[in-house]
């Protein structure tokens, strides 16, 4: 170790002094930290210096430090760019990573188009479209859009079904619609129409109700009773909304994030406020566990800096950071420039110095608070779930990685397996791998599972898991620990998790049922979890996602199969085509939906191609209705 260490103290030596990125790796070439630095010799020197001065965390990453590589840039803000990228991508162990960075749900008002209508979006682009949020939940989203479809009559029909129509939907025929799909309204008097919801979604409440006051006095005048009854409905239903919201500043049009966090030893979350047009709209808590803010060996400003750069991202960026920690002129201007960058507008990133920014970080205090003791508290079931099932199974150690193996097929056809994983008793999605059964013909779950197991373990940059559970009983489990054994892997427990049986008295109504049973290898009996416990929620759990995982995937093979063997029919269509019509379109109708021009624009298609697909499957259909 002490030779590696040396090493790699000279190679630093004639590291450039420019700004960039470097990232360490380990023993099997894994990349485990990714850093920034405005001058990398000087910056990448420091993790081999005198080790008193390192953090526990750092010390760590040292001792498995057996590379460094680095890729320079022209300028600190792109070196800030590429390092959050960099983290996405390789999800290193020893940096901070956002869990759930991209389960951020937006409403995107399509306002570069005719005829403008509200979606649900998980990622803010710069395609014209206008987005708000980001909202607590995606409950929260489509329950406001149909909130706003309903009060503003917008459209609420895809841009295939739109473009196909010939006559007016139900949803007109109801008074929800304004059918612009058969140009009953002009693009001028529809975007008039959706204003109102653009005035709701940014805040601009007052304006909003004034407009349809002065249309229900209007309507009124002119003894269109009905009309104004709407309207003062619509202004009912508004006023009940917006009631709901806290009142930060009714008369500012700024959007504004305030960021605070609170944390001990068992680690810190950051809370972000969210402040459209001076108003609440909701808040987000990201808890990281290898924080602890109360050391003096952590740097509040280096771990904050480098949450705030991966955050935004991915994320809406507003007009105003409000942050409870003073990162210094330096730091801000550095922030300010990165997002500047990102979203094309300024961007103001401040420390909390006047009341009103103090107040407001009390807020988001006192919620990261709240937010830290609730995840603390489940995170403890999670881990007693754990000791558990560490007691009852009789394992070596605590299994805080889980993986679960499930293998689906129809009928003989498209085999495919899942494998889930559970770290410290939940899901770790950026894990979840599928697999397509390829050497096996017919159903063969012996040597399905074999394959898989073979493939997961061909890789040596995953983690181990300290279990193994299979969904099967015994025959599965024998199964799975023989394949084990020849892949050399028998110090990996495993299990194997049956199904409740249930019983039923056919001259009664009552059913009962089994509990689920866990086998072990070499156990007659099974073990048996309480349904109410941690640990069984945490099995059962892993296995029902496991199952999910894979009849997702089985369903998405066979709807792909039934799409590719119409496109065979179809003259000009290969493989790379037909793949690229199905990232573009999700079903067969909907291409025949679709115009020309919209499978003219796809890469390596042209005008003639796009009508001669559309003739051909359009034949198709005429064929089979000619002959029912």
């Amino acid at each position: 170790m002490s030779e590696i260490f040396d090493s790699l103290k000279n190679k630093i030596k004639e590291f450039p002094t420019q700004s960039g990125v470097y990232l360490m790796k380990n023993s099997i070439d894994k990349i485990i930290y990714v850093g920034k630095a405005k001058n990398l010799r000087n910056r990448v020197k420091n993790y081999f210096q005198d080790s008193k001065e390192h953090s526990a965390k750092t010390k760590a990453l040292v001792l498995n430090i057996c590379e460094v590589e680095y890729l320079l840039t022209k300028t600190e803000v792109e070196a800030f760019l590429l390092e959050a990228s960099l983290i996405k991508k390789h999800r290193p162990k020893y940096n901070i990573r956002l869990k759930d960075d991209k389960s951020y749900p937006y409403i995107q008002l399509s306002w570069q188009d005719d005829f403008p209508r509200l979606y649900l979006s998980r990622k803010v682009k710069k395609d014209g479209s206008l987005y708000f949020g980001p909202y607590t939940s995606g409950g929260a989203v489509f329950g406001t859009i149909r909130f706003l479809n309903r009060l503003f009559r917008i459209r609420d029909c895809t841009d295939h079904y739109f473009k196909a129509r010939s006559r007016p939907c139900m949803t007109h025929q109801i008074g929800r619609c304004t059918a612009p799909c058969v140009k009953l309204i002009s693009s001028e008097d529809y975007k008039a129409e959706v204003e109102g919801a653009k005035d709701f979604l940014k805040g601009r409440s007052k304006k909003l109700i004034k407009d349809l006051e002065k249309k229900m006095s209007l309507a009124a005048t002119e003894e269109k009773f009905e009309v104004a009854a709407k309207m003062r409905d619509s202004m009912s239903a508004i006023k009940s909304i917006i009631a709901k919201q806290i009142v930060i500043n009714d008369s500012s049009d700024k959007d504004q994030d305030i960021v605070s966090y609170f944390g001990d030893e068992r680690g810190v979350l950051i809370e972000t406020l969210h402040v459209r047009s001076g108003r609440v709209i909701g808040h987000r808590p990201h808890f990281l566990s290898n924080i602890n803010p109360l050391s003096t060996e952590e740097d509040p400003r280096e771990w904050l800096a480098s949450f705030l750069n991966q955050y935004y991202e991915d994320n809406f960026i507003p007009d105003d950071i409000l942050l409870s920690v003073d990162l210094g002129n330096d730091i801000h201007k550095l922030l300010q420039d990165v997002l500047k960058e990102r979203s094309g507008e300024n961007v103001i990133v401040r420390f909390a110095t006047d009341n009103k920014g103090q107040d407001l970080i009390e807020m988001a205090t006192q919620n990261a608070k709240a937010h830290f003791e609730k995840h603390v508290s489940k995170d403890e079931e999670k881990k007693k779930g754990l000791v558990e099932i560490q007691t009852k199974l009789k394992l070596p150690n605590r299994p805080n990685r889980i993986e679960c193996f499930d293998i689906s097929h129809f009928q003989g056809a498209e085999t495919v397996a899942s494998q889930v994983v559970f770290e410290e008793g939940v899901p770790a999605r950026e894990h979840y791998r599928r697999y397509k059964i390829k050497t096996v013909a017919g159903i063969d779950d012996f040597a399905s599972m074999y394959e898989v197991l073979k493939r997961r373990f061909g890789h040596d940059e995953y983690e181990e898991p300290q279990l193994i559970v299979v969904d099967g009983g015994k025959g599965q489990l024998s199964m799975a620990v023989k394949i084990l054994k020849e892949l050399n892997k028998t110090h990996i427990p495993v299990v194997g998790l049956a199904k409740a049986r249930t019983e039923s008295d056919f001259k009664s109504s009552d059913v009962s049922s089994t509990e689920e049973r866990f086998f072990l290898p070499g156990r007659a009996n099974p073990v048996v979890f309480k349904t109410n416990t941690d640990a069984y929620q945490i099995l059962t759990g892993l296995r029902d996602e496991a199952h999910r995982f894979a009849i997702t995937y089985h369903r998405k093979l066979r709807e792909q199969t039934s799409l590719e063997s119409e496109l065979d029919y179809v003259v000009g269509i290969g493989e790379k085509r037909k793949k690229l019509l199905l990232q573009k379109f999700n079903s067969i109708e909907d291409i025949k939906q679709a115009t020309a021009e919209e499978i003219a624009s796809i890469k390596t298609f042209n005008h003639i191609l796009a009508e001669r697909i559309l003739l051909q499957l359009n034949e198709a259909d005429e064929e089979v209705d000619d002959a029912t």
